[in-house]
């Protein structure tokens, strides 16, 4: 295999861009404020993102099965991060501090996948002989479809679970 300029810049450029979504991630999953209407848009939302990615797929059920599976695996993952999560009132806000690490595995698998993607719609573009590449097929990949159930499913069910305790307190005065 000949080094390129362009292949040692993307050896370079993907370590580079994984860590900064990282590095970006440990920011977002600190102590936070509890906001009812996130935490609604992402209990609606991403449900409804997920019943449009399912209806593209009703053609193959294997990759339907398996975003069904890893949704659920997503769901039962929250429902143990929700245990773990630190819940405070402090005056009239509300704050919750969710465990990282679970959060971040989950989003991590699905930036791996989206720049493995990337790379590989790249390398195909340098390739001398480029090949057509479905989008469909790289969409309906099991690679692609279980990382996506993992989030959506962890996400929702997490959304939902804060949703339940913000309804549930009374804020302090």
């Amino acid at each position: 295999m000949q080094l390129t300029v362009t292949t040692v810049v993307l050896l370079i450029l993907v370590p580079t861009l994984f860590w900064r979504v990282y590095s970006r991630l440990k920011l977002v999953f600190r102590r936070q404020e509890s906001v009812a209407w996130r935490h609604w848009v992402a209990a609606a939302g991403l449900p409804i993102l997920l019943l449009a990615a399912g209806q593209s797929m009703l053609a193959n059920i294997p990759a339907l099965s398996m975003m069904a599976a890893a949704v659920i695996a997503g769901a039962w993952m929250a429902f143990f991060a929700l245990r773990k999560t630190r819940f405070e009132t402090v005056g009239l806000k509300l704050y919750f501090t969710p465990p990282s690490r679970t959060a971040i595995l989950v989003s991590m698998l699905f930036v791996a996948r989206v720049l493995q993607i990337g790379v590989e719609f790249y390398a195909n573009r340098q390739s001398e002989h480029p090949h057509i590449i479905n989008q469909a097929e790289v969409m309906q990949h099991p690679l692609t479809v279980i990382p996506f159930g993992l989030l959506i499913g962890y996400l929702t069910a997490y959304s939902i679970g804060l949703l339940r305790w913000h309804m549930a307190q009374k804020p302090q005065e």
